[in-house]
Protein backbone atom coordinates (compact mmCIF):
# COMPACT_ATOMS: atom_id res chain seq x y z
CA UNK A 1 0.00 0.00 0.00
CA UNK A 2 1.07 3.57 -0.51
CA UNK A 3 1.53 6.28 2.09
CA UNK A 4 -1.22 8.88 2.36
CA UNK A 5 0.03 12.36 1.59
CA UNK A 6 -2.63 14.28 3.50
CA UNK A 7 -2.55 12.59 6.90
CA UNK A 8 -2.80 14.86 9.92
CA UNK A 9 -2.94 13.88 13.57
CA UNK A 10 -4.69 16.24 15.93
CA UNK A 11 -6.37 16.35 19.32
CA UNK A 12 -9.92 15.05 19.52
CA UNK A 13 -12.68 17.66 19.27
CA UNK A 14 -16.23 17.46 20.52
CA UNK A 15 -17.37 17.39 16.88
CA UNK A 16 -15.43 14.11 16.41
CA UNK A 17 -17.69 12.12 18.73
CA UNK A 18 -19.54 10.08 16.10
CA UNK A 19 -16.38 9.25 14.14
CA UNK A 20 -14.45 8.56 17.35
CA UNK A 21 -17.26 6.21 18.42
CA UNK A 22 -17.11 4.42 15.06
CA UNK A 23 -13.35 3.97 15.31
CA UNK A 24 -13.34 2.96 18.98
CA UNK A 25 -16.13 0.45 18.31
CA UNK A 26 -13.94 -1.08 15.60
CA UNK A 27 -11.08 -1.29 18.10
CA UNK A 28 -13.28 -2.95 20.72
CA UNK A 29 -14.70 -5.39 18.17
CA UNK A 30 -11.18 -6.42 17.15
CA UNK A 31 -10.57 -7.44 20.77
CA UNK A 32 -14.05 -9.03 20.98
CA UNK A 33 -15.00 -6.55 23.69
CA UNK A 34 -18.06 -4.47 24.40
CA UNK A 35 -18.61 -1.60 26.79
CA UNK A 36 -21.89 -0.06 27.93
CA UNK A 37 -23.06 3.33 26.70
CA UNK A 38 -21.99 4.99 29.96
CA UNK A 39 -18.37 3.97 29.24
CA UNK A 40 -18.53 5.47 25.74
CA UNK A 41 -19.87 8.70 27.24
CA UNK A 42 -17.44 8.89 30.16
CA UNK A 43 -14.44 7.92 28.03
CA UNK A 44 -15.14 10.58 25.42
CA UNK A 45 -15.74 13.22 28.10
CA UNK A 46 -12.48 12.31 29.83
CA UNK A 47 -10.56 12.37 26.55
CA UNK A 48 -11.75 15.95 26.03
CA UNK A 49 -11.23 17.04 29.63
CA UNK A 50 -8.28 18.88 31.12
CA UNK A 51 -7.60 16.65 34.15
CA UNK A 52 -3.96 15.51 33.83
CA UNK A 53 -4.96 12.19 35.44
CA UNK A 54 -7.25 11.37 32.51
CA UNK A 55 -6.43 9.92 29.13
CA UNK A 56 -5.89 12.17 26.15
CA UNK A 57 -6.91 11.35 22.62
CA UNK A 58 -5.85 12.16 19.10
CA UNK A 59 -7.35 11.30 15.77
CA UNK A 60 -5.74 10.74 12.37
CA UNK A 61 -7.48 12.42 9.45
CA UNK A 62 -6.93 11.78 5.75
CA UNK A 63 -8.62 14.02 3.19
CA UNK A 64 -11.05 15.23 5.87
CA UNK A 65 -12.03 11.74 7.03
CA UNK A 66 -11.03 10.33 10.45
CA UNK A 67 -9.20 7.05 9.87
CA UNK A 68 -7.51 6.28 13.19
CA UNK A 69 -7.33 7.06 16.87
CA UNK A 70 -4.96 6.85 19.80
CA UNK A 71 -5.55 7.19 23.55
CA UNK A 72 -2.67 7.80 25.96
CA UNK A 73 -2.06 8.65 29.61
CA UNK A 74 0.78 10.16 31.62
CA UNK A 75 1.41 8.67 35.05
CA UNK A 76 4.04 8.48 37.77
CA UNK A 77 6.57 5.66 37.90
CA UNK A 78 8.27 4.37 41.02
CA UNK A 79 11.67 4.11 39.33
CA UNK A 80 11.72 7.51 37.62
CA UNK A 81 11.41 11.16 38.58
CA UNK A 82 9.55 12.05 35.41
CA UNK A 83 6.18 10.67 34.38
CA UNK A 84 5.87 7.90 31.83
CA UNK A 85 3.33 7.65 29.02
CA UNK A 86 1.03 4.67 28.52
CA UNK A 87 -0.42 4.30 25.02
CA UNK A 88 -3.61 2.37 25.72
CA UNK A 89 -5.62 2.28 22.49
CA UNK A 90 -4.41 2.49 18.90
CA UNK A 91 -6.69 1.77 15.97
CA UNK A 92 -6.79 2.46 12.25
CA UNK A 93 -9.52 1.68 9.76
CA UNK A 94 -8.76 -1.63 8.01
CA UNK A 95 -8.82 0.20 4.65
CA UNK A 96 -5.75 2.29 5.59
CA UNK A 97 -3.62 -0.28 7.40
CA UNK A 98 -0.07 -0.44 6.15
CA UNK A 99 -0.13 3.14 4.88
CA UNK A 100 1.63 4.89 7.76
CA UNK A 101 -1.40 5.95 9.79
CA UNK A 102 -0.51 3.80 12.81
CA UNK A 103 3.08 5.04 12.73
CA UNK A 104 1.87 8.66 12.52
CA UNK A 105 -0.34 8.13 15.58
CA UNK A 106 2.47 6.53 17.60
CA UNK A 107 4.91 9.26 16.59
CA UNK A 108 2.34 11.89 17.63
CA UNK A 109 2.20 10.27 21.09
CA UNK A 110 6.02 10.23 21.18
CA UNK A 111 5.98 13.98 20.44
CA UNK A 112 3.40 14.63 23.19
CA UNK A 113 5.49 12.59 25.63
CA UNK A 114 8.66 14.48 24.73
CA UNK A 115 6.87 17.82 25.13
CA UNK A 116 5.62 16.71 28.56
CA UNK A 117 9.08 15.60 29.69
CA UNK A 118 8.03 11.94 29.74
CA UNK A 119 10.35 10.25 27.24
CA UNK A 120 9.27 6.71 28.22
CA UNK A 121 6.26 5.50 26.19
CA UNK A 122 4.95 1.94 26.48
CA UNK A 123 2.00 -0.14 25.33
CA UNK A 124 0.65 -3.68 25.34
CA UNK A 125 -0.63 -5.86 22.53
CA UNK A 126 -1.77 -9.43 22.17
CA UNK A 127 0.88 -11.88 21.01
CA UNK A 128 -1.21 -12.90 17.98
CA UNK A 129 -1.60 -9.32 16.72
CA UNK A 130 1.02 -10.00 14.04
CA UNK A 131 0.07 -7.17 11.69
CA UNK A 132 0.39 -4.49 14.37
CA UNK A 133 3.54 -6.09 15.78
CA UNK A 134 5.31 -5.59 12.43
CA UNK A 135 4.89 -1.85 12.99
CA UNK A 136 5.66 -2.02 16.71
CA UNK A 137 8.94 -3.81 16.00
CA UNK A 138 9.94 -0.81 13.85
CA UNK A 139 8.94 1.97 16.26
CA UNK A 140 9.50 0.33 19.64
CA UNK A 141 11.38 -2.38 21.49
CA UNK A 142 9.68 -5.50 22.81
CA UNK A 143 10.25 -6.11 26.50
CA UNK A 144 10.32 -9.46 28.33
CA UNK A 145 7.45 -8.55 30.68
CA UNK A 146 4.35 -10.73 30.90
CA UNK A 147 1.12 -9.10 32.07
CA UNK A 148 -0.86 -10.47 34.99
CA UNK A 149 -4.09 -9.13 36.37
CA UNK A 150 -6.42 -9.83 39.22
CA UNK A 151 -8.96 -12.56 38.32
Amino acid sequence: MTQHKQVSVRALRISDESEWRRLWTGYLEYYEAEVPEEVYASSFARLLGDDPQDFSGMIAVVDGTPVGLVHYLFHRHGWKVENVCYLQDLYTDPSVRGTGIGRALIEAVYAKADAAGAPSVYWLTQDFNHTARKLYDKVGRQTPFIKYQRP
